[in-house]
């Protein structure tokens, strides 16, 4: 498997557009649409919130009753979320009008919608939109980074990867882009994802692989507690690499959820680490735990809490603080045999060791806070299972972004 450059134009056959619609902003693109020239089997995951957005609706049905999918139409700046059978009419309105310029089926277009929740769509804008973004579909990769800055809210970076990798002697291609910076939290966290493949593989088998990898990626990271209600992830393949197509659980198989893992925690990581306000991306890493279960809760407890993420910021080896979070997940350990350790490009140090403080440097523990990325590592001693969380700290910024995010 080899990280080449690209997106969700980097596979065979899928093409991407953007346009400024002046949906929410002023001066700056925010609708994206991605295309595939042939059909797609396709796969969903979507927001555990019971307040679900239009477009969840409409894109859960299509995953569950439509044969394929060709395309996704996405804009920024209103949710499409609370607003009830006038918001859910604009998802038919939006995939009508896509489908009617691309020449395929309503429920073959997914749509997708980010932002304020509450407020109902401008929907000749959208419309506008959709429409003025077909003619520019294009297959290159500038036009699939394009459209994963379209679809940026409060994020300050565009988030997108491509990876190749080897099926039964094909080449095949996985690209994606993510959005999400804001109201992002563990079980699908506002984020929205987007993956394109060329490989050929049954629907049951991408909705598997897609349903089972999201439990340690996207579903392990957190900014600020609040779980979306539109959270996304639509997988396509469109089998243009001709590949055998797979379907059953062999080799094939165990490749291309190696090439999912790869890009969708890369993915996750990129929006963690740009959560709102945030300096730098805070690493959890549970070792030896009992069993997997017992290591995710306690790694989301220490990701999650808002006083290890203030630790975090201030660059302060506050340790008692994630006992604390471990202490208070709802899952037994003996804090008498914790040892936590902190690491960095600035090195790794030992700060608690039998449940206690170390004879550590306060000097070398800040220094390495102070990187960009830093990790905490708890080793729980009681057996043989891990599981790794991701997050943010917790800064003045975050709280500002958020005071008058509707302005």
């Amino acid at each position: 498997m080899e990280i080449i450059s690209g997106g969700v134009t980097a596979a065979q056959g899928f093409l991407a557009a953007c346009t400024a619609a002046g949906i929410k902003y002023q001066n700056r693109v925010d609708m994206a649409m991605v295309y595939s020239k042939v059909p797609c089997k396709c796969a969903g995951t979507f927001t555990s919130n019971i307040v679900k957005a239009a477009p969840v609706l409409w894109d859960r049905d299509i995953v569950e009753k439509s044969e394929y999918a060709q395309a996704v139409v996405v804009n920024a700046g209103i949710a499409n979320a609370c607003t009830g059978a006038e918001g859910l009419s604009y998802c038919e309105e939006t995939a009508k009008a896509a489908g009617e310029c691309l020449g395929i089926p309503v429920d073959a277009v997914f749509v997708a919608s980010t932002g304020v929740i509450g407020k109902q769509l401008p929907i000749e804008r959208i419309i506008a939109g959709t429409k003025t973004m077909v003619p520019q579909l294009s297959e290159s990769l500038e036009a699939g980074t394009a459209a994963s800055k379209a679809i940026m809210t409060t994020d300050t970076v565009n988030k997108e990867i491509a990876v190749t990798f080897t099926v039964g002697g094909k080449k095949v291609t996985l690209g994606g882009m993510t959005k999400g910076s804001g109201m992002i939290h563990p079980n699908m966290c506002t984020m929205l994802a987007f993956l394109t493949t060329d490989l050929s593989i049954s629907k049951e088998l991408l909705q598997e692989a897609l349903s089972e990898d999201i439990k340690d990626t996207y579903n392990m990271i957190s900014v600020d507690g609040d779980t979306s209600t539109n959270d996304t992830v639509l997988l396509f393949a469109n089998g243009l690499a001709q590949n055998n197509e797979i379907t059953e659980k062999n080799a094939d198989y165990e490749e291309f959820k190696k090439a999912l893992r790869t890009v969708n925690e890369f993915l996750a990581k990129r929006m963690a680490g740009d959560g709102e306000g945030a300096t730098k991306l805070f690493e959890v890493k549970i070792i030896h735990a009992k069993d997997k279960a017992q290591a995710v809760t306690l790694a989301k407890s220490v990701a999650c809490s808002s006083l290890v993420k203030t630790m975090v910021y201030g660059n302060d080896a506050n340790w008692g603080r994630v006992l604390c979070a471990m202490g208070y997940s709802g899952v037994l350990f003996d804090p008498g045999k914790v040892e936590l350790y902190i690491e960095s490009e600035f090195g790794k140090l030992q700060i608690v060791a039998n449940g206690m403080a170390t004879d550590y440097s306060e000097e070398l523990a800040t220094k390495i806070f102070s990187a960009k990325e830093v990790t905490a590592i708890a080793d729980i001693k009681q057996g043989d299972a891990s599981a790794t969380a991701w997050g943010c700290d917790l800064t003045y910024d975050y709280v500002k972004i958020n005071a008058d995010y509707r302005s």
